[in-house]
Parts: structure tokens; sequence; C-alpha cells
């Protein structure tokens, strides 16, 4: 009855099944990352903003005038329309600085998009082998329940011939009962898992177990994370933001160049003759330095380049705690190696047993108790080959985040 029901539950699941990359790839269109490519474009759109601002800038003009009291040289009424070009030829470097500033902080917004991108898919690996690890604990189970049950079919018989006693029957029962315990937990695992699979890619999702991951080989220039590129990027965008706030020590040449266009309308007949429309366009260079401002300028620098100097010191303080993150990853990935040969020789060594206990029990040289164990320890033993290979898978993930690689290049 419980194989009938592994398979319903199991044939619908493989229906819509998703491999390891099409899982990665769907998760690439979440809603934290359309968040994070929204910011990167908000950013672009500001930075054009600013660079348009720096160029020459024309704007358009008019004006009415009228007093209460006419004079020669004041009309009653004037009408006035004007056209003016502004534009900031020099501003002591603050320019290029900001210019500089919002580059890096693009470049950082994009690195950080792909440290999520790498970290989102680090953790739909981690889910997707957790995945097929339970599933394989559930089919080792649904087998030895199988076996348990097989074996109390054969004992009850027995018991009702009389051969054997209550308690070896119930021994059998009890393994049964706390078997399909384990395997609604193991049950319960895989529907987490789902749920959150769910979580990171956005819709409903089901597993197939064909990916592998390549092992990562180590080259000289490995680099480092995107997310370390990022913090790198941002203290550079400081260090520009700190030599912008100086350039208030240096003067600002400024040219602008208007033109007028005046209605002069007089009302008063001693003045009717003075009545006229006239342009005129004046050009203008402009100088204006700040020679004393009681220090604003160098408090204002000495703060933006604390900034740059607390988060370069994160960045430093980032950068060796990932260098010892990829040293614990290499040294986990050669204990999953040395776990799954000690798996294989105790799966070897488990089958062995179990195929002596059987044997002699068989024979009635050895009771139930050394052959429940045996069967125990064999179906263990499979189930701890199985979580040793795909935990493996896991270990060499991480080395190709901790080594700034694409993880998504590696899915094989």
């Amino acid at each position: 009855m419980i194989k009938k029901l592994y398979l319903i539950c199991v044939i619908p699941s493989f229906v819509f099944a998703h491999t390891l990359n099409e899982l990665v790839e769907m998760s690439f269109n979440n809603k934290l990352i359309e968040s994070s490519k929204m910011n990167i474009e908000s950013t672009q759109y500001e930075y054009e903003s600013v660079k348009a601002k720096y160029l020459p800038q024309l704007s358009l003009g008019a004006k009415y005038q009228l007093t209460n009291k006419e004079t020669s040289s004041v009309a009653d009424n004037i009408n006035v329309l004007y056209a003016e070009v502004d534009y900031n030829i020099y501003d002591g470097g603050k320019r290029e600085n900001t210019f500089d500033s919002y580059e890096s902080d693009i470049l950082s917004a994009k690195e950080n998009l792909s440290d999520l991108k790498n970290k989102i898919a680090l953790e739909v690996v981690n889910y997707y082998y957790s995945y097929m690890s339970l599933s394989s604990q559930k089919e080792a189970k649904l087998k030895h329940i199988e076996q348990l049950q097989a074996q109390h079919q054969r004992l009850q018989k027995f018991l009702e011939a009389g051969k054997v006693t209550n308690d070896e029957v119930d021994k059998i029962v009890s393994r049964v009962q706390s078997a399909n315990v384990n395997l609604h937990e193991i049950e319960l695992n895989i529907q987490t898992i789902l749920h959150n699979l769910e979580y990171l890619v956005g819709k409903k999702v089901s597993v197939t177990g064909t990916s592998k991951i390549e092992e990562y080989i180590e080259q000289e220039d490995n680099g480092i994370r995107s997310d370390l590129k990022a913090l790198k990027l941002d203290t550079e965008s400081l260090l520009y933001k700190a030599k912008a706030q100086k350039s208030d020590y240096f003067p600002s040449l400024n040219i602008n160049d208007t033109y007028y266009r005046y209605d002069l309308n007089y009302k008063t007949l001693t003045y009717n003759g003075l009545s006229d429309e006239y342009t005129q366009n004046l050009i203008s260079l402009n100088l204006s330095w700040n020679i004393f401002g009681f220090g604003t300028t160098k408090k204002a620098y000495e703060s933006a380049y604390k900034k740059y100097t607390a988060l370069k010191s994160k960045f430093e303080y980032e950068k060796n705690k990932a260098s010892v993150d990829l040293k614990l990853a290499k040294k986990a990935l050669e204990i999953g190696k040395l776990k799954i040969l000690s798996a294989e020789a105790a799966l070897k060594a488990a089958d062995s047993t179990y195929v002596t206990i059987k044997n002699k029990y068989q024979n009635g040289l050895v009771d139930n108790v050394a052959y429940l164990e045996a069967l125990s320890e064999k179906y263990s033993a499979i189930s701890q080959l199985k979580d040793a290979t795909y935990d493996l898978e896991i270990k060499k993930t991480n080395i190709i985040y901790h080594s700034g690689k694409n993880i998504e290049e590696y899915i094989k």
C-alpha cells in the first residue's frame, strides 16, 4: 500500500520537473533582482541629468513692468523678452570628480546585482541538492519499510503456527511505525524545500535530478567576489566625493550671454516720443572665489574623507574574511571527498553484513533483533552515501562562489 501511495505522489511531481539550470534561470527573474535593476537604471538617469546640467544651459524669459509714476527714464509699461546662454567653464574640479563618483556608483550597483544573482544561485543549488538528498532518503526509507512489512507478514505466519513469540512480531511493528514517522519527517522537509524554491523562483516548481556541478580549477588570477568589487567601487566613489568637496578651495569661472528685446511704452504726451523698441546683447565672464568661509570647505572635506577611510577599512576586513572563507570552503571540499570514500566503504560493509545476517536469521542462527539492526544499517549506509554525494556538489558550488566566479556557468 505504501509503495502504491509513493508512486501516486511521485509521478505528478515529475510531469513539470525542472533541472537545476532551469531553476537558477527562473530565479533570476525574482522581485529582488528586478528591484536591483531598477535602482541601476535610476542611478544612470540621475547621472545623465547631472551631466546635462554641466552643458551650456539655454533659457527663455519674458517680463512685463508697469509703474505708477512715469518718468523720462521709466516708461508707463515695459515689455522685455530675453534669451540666455549660461556655461560653467571651471568649477575647481567638482565636475570631473562628480562624474567619476557616479560612474563608480553605477559599476558598484552592477557588481551588487551580479553578486545577488550568484547568491540566489547558491541558495537554489543548496535547496536543489538538499531536495535530491531527501528524495534519496525517502526512497531508501520506503524500501526499508517494504522489507520490514514483508518480514512482518512472514513472522505473522510463524506466529500463527506457534513458531515465534509475540514480542518478535511487536518489534517488527515498532520498527515499521518508527520508519513511517521518519518518512513523514522527510516528506515535510521536502515540502519545505519546495516552498523555499517557490519563494526564490516566484512560482510553483518541481525538481528532477540530472544536474552536476563542474569542479572549479584554481587559477592565478582568481579575482574577488562581486560583492567585494562593489565595496571597492563604493570606496572609490566616496574618495571622488571627498575630492569634489575640495573644489570649493578653487575659483569658479562662468560665461553668460544674454539677448534682450525691449518694448518701451510711454503714455504721457511729453514722453511719447521716447516710446521705442530696441535690442541689446550682453556677454559677461564671471569669476567667483570663496576666500574665507570659517573652515566650511575643510570640515566638509574631512567629513567626506573619513567616510572614505572607514569604508576602505571595511573593504580590507571583508577581503581578508573572504580569503578565509575560501580556504575553509576548499578544506570542506577535501573532507567531502573523504566522506564519500568513507560512505562507500560503509555501504559495502553494511551490505555484506546484511547478507550474512539475513542468511543466519533465515536459518535460525540469530534473532530478529540482529536482523533488524543489519537491515537498518544497510539503508542508513545507502542514505549516507547519497547525502555525501549531493553534499559534495554543494561544497563545489561554495568554492565557485568564494572564488568570484559565476555559478551558473559551472552547472552541467
